[in-house]
């Protein structure tokens, strides 16, 4: 028998149809209910915090750096200004990998592969997101061309103009005025980085270091709106910057030159003062450097020439020198002696060429070796009578003249403003204990009194002290400048002034140091005899190393950089002090025929200047090369003048 035929059921497939479509729709229906809450979740509950990412994606916040402030001289010269130039800048955010990209601006402008690392190194340092860095400065015509060429193969570099610092007077004020660098790890731990965030260069040395706060400025910002790739399409909001204040110091152009002039390619130092202001009128260490090259970062072998050299033009003399002051401290121990009642304007000494303390055979020798005979004050201080200082210094004592030579100056800083300066050394019997575990000998006290032995000063210190000379001990501290953004600078510290016992014994060291240049006998008549004007001076010399007892110096037997320092303190006019100098030549020694002509030139280049040369020698100068300091060593010498 066939089998059954099965009919089809229509009912049983009507209702499995519609049972699958309910259950389809259903599903689809929560699908669409799940994508609406989403929507909803997302547009409507979150609409606020997804609005604020959107529009960070589209607008950012950009730093606008101000203007350095300019730097001028007394006379409204320029010393530091702002010059345009072209920089290569990169944002990391935008430049995806960033590092490849920094190998193709290297193949691009066809650089050393070695500049790469210091890409990387400028790159990595500490910013804000989104801010471009400096790879690369004062980019050529050529380069920017090259850049712009190649533009699509370098995601997120940018050719920026920016202001870049520069001296238009080279080496001439780089140890007073410095330079800027680029900011380093260093740098970025003591400055507030919401000040600087656009600004890629701090002061590092002189006046830009000191008055860097002022020179710097405020920081401004802009809101921009960009595009996807990063590019400003608008500017919807902008706070403008606050320049930085311009600082005038009291430095004079024409003097600087010619006490550079005057030192003629010699290492050594040279400060001239205002006594009655204490504004620094010039300041000069030779060799010196140019330091633009600095500001947009030194080459290598460069920096290493410079850092190398054996003359060390990068070593200020003027601040950072250390020499035993020699004959120029004797005016000073001389108001010491008659303000300590330990002489009188009549006591004399005979010198028969040395000097020996009781009981005791050393002999002390006076530079002169046949001696001078009888030796009142005018006469010690004119002729530099080392035998006369000896017996003073002894009546003294150390401590005696540890406290009046402090008085002056010495051993401790003494400018407003320059931050560099060292202290010097003023030795005491507490000072070698501690560094020697020895006591203080009778000997040493000698050395001291005539600028030798364990005392060492900077040339400011020596310029200073003779300012107060001039000044009759009114203190005013050494500063470079005389206003910052327009106001006048004020030492909020100011030193106690010096006040003898007797003002009388002011006129007499005053007159003693005007028989230097003056006198018969004087040991630099042969310079004030030349000039137009009275002169009040001290001549000195510094050894560098000690003689043997009983030998006489022999510049024949002793190496270049071993001889003596040649070094010399004035102000003129002698009745109204307008300008202290103190000179210092390495390796000059002699102090009245090597310093003092060099100190004569600076007096006559500021009481007889010609105002009305209006040349005021701008030029960009080569820096030579200089020597080091050589550590004093207590001498048992005499100090010649």
């Amino acid at each position: 028998m066939p089998p059954a035929i099965r009919l089809k059921d229509y009912q049983k497939d009507k209702r499995l149809i519609r049972r699958r479509l309910i259950v389809a729709a259903l599903f689809v229906l929560s699908l669409t209910l799940v994508l609406v809450a989403r929507m909803y979740y997302l547009q409507v509950i979150q609409h606020e915090h997804h609005s604020t990412l959107a529009e960070n994606n589209r607008i950012h916040v950009r730093s606008l750096p101000p203007t350095r402030g300019l730097i001028y001289d007394r006379n409204g010269v320029v010393l530091a200004d702002n010059r345009p130039s072209f920089s290569l800048t990169l944002t990391r955010e935008r430049a995806g990998e960033w590092r490849q990209v920094l190998a193709s601006i290297i193949e691009v402008l066809e650089l050393d592969p070695l500049e790469l690392d210091t890409f990387i190194k400028r790159v990595q340092q500490g910013r804000r997101p989104f801010e471009p860095v400096p790879v690369l400065f004062e980019l050529t015509e050529e380069q920017i061309a090259r850049i712009s060429v190649n533009q699509y193969r370098l995601p997120g570099v940018e050719v920026e103009a920016q202001m870049v610092r520069h001296y238009p007077f080279g080496e001439r004020f780089a140890h007073t005025v410095g330079y800027v660098g680029r900011i380093n790890e260093d740098d970025l731990k003591r400055l507030d980085s919401v000040e600087y965030s656009g600004t890629h260069h701090t002061g590092k040395l002189g006046v830009e270091r000191f008055y860097e706060n002022s020179l710097h400025g405020k920081v401004g910002y802009e809101e921009v709106e960009t595009n996807a790739r990063g590019r400003v399409l608008r500017v919807l909001n902008r706070v403008e910057p606050q320049n930085g204040e311009d600082v005038y110091l009291a430095l004079d152009v024409k003097l600087q030159q010619v006490a550079k002039e005057a030192l003629n390619g010699r290492r050594g130092a040279i400060v001239a003062l205002d006594p009655n202001s204490g504004e620094v009128l010039a300041m000069i260490s030779e060799p010196s450097y140019d330091p633009n090259p600095f500001v947009t970062g030194i080459g290598f072998q460069a920096y290493a020439d410079l850092r190398d050299s054996i003359d060390q033009p990068l070593y200020n003399r003027v601040l950072r020198g250390l020499y035993p002051p020699g004959s120029t401290i004797k005016p000073m121990v001389v108001l010491a002696g008659l303000d300590a009642g330990v002489i009188t304007p009549a006591t004399r000494v005979f010198d028969p060429g040395y000097y020996q303390l009781p009981n005791n055979s050393h002999k002390y020798r006076n530079w002169n070796r046949s001696g001078d005979g009888w030796v009142g004050l005018d006469l010690a201080v004119a002729r530099s009578n080392d035998t006369y200082f000896y017996d003073l210094a002894h009546k003294l004592g150390v401590d005696r003249l540890h406290k009046y030579m402090t008085q002056f100056g010495f051993g401790q800083r003494v400018a407003l403003d320059m931050f560099e300066e060292s202290a010097g050394l003023m030795p005491s019997r507490d000072w070698k204990r501690e560094r020697y575990r020895q006591p203080w000998y009778p000997g040493e006290t000698l050395i001291l009194g005539i600028g030798q032995g364990y005392m060492q000063s900077t040339p400011l210190q020596l310029a200073q002290a003779t300012a107060l000379v001039a000044s009759r001990g009114q203190w005013h501290r050494p500063h470079l400048a005389l206003t910052v953004g327009g106001v006048p600078i004020f030492d909020q510290d100011p030193h106690p002034n010096i006040q003898l016992k007797n003002p009388a014994h002011w006129e007499l060291a005053r007159a003693a140091m005007e028989s230097v240049m003056h006198g018969e006998r004087g040991t630099a008549r042969a310079v004030g005899a030349k000039s137009a004007y009275r002169i009040a001076g001290k001549s000195g010399t510094a050894q560098v190393v000690a003689i043997k007892q009983g030998e006489k110096y022999d510049r024949n037997k002793v190496r270049e950089r071993h001889r003596d320092h040649a070094l010399f303190i004035a102000y003129a006019p002698a009745d109204d002090p307008k300008i202290a100098v103190a000179v210092m030549v390495e390796n000059g020694e002699s102090g009245s025929g090597v310093a003092a002509p060099v100190a004569k030139q600076v007096l006559d280049g500021w009481l007889l200047r010609d105002d009305s040369n209006e040349n005021d020698g701008n030029e960009d100068n080569e820096g030579n090369a200089d020597s080091g300091v050589t550590a004093n060593v207590p001498a048992t010498g005499g100090s010649r003048p």
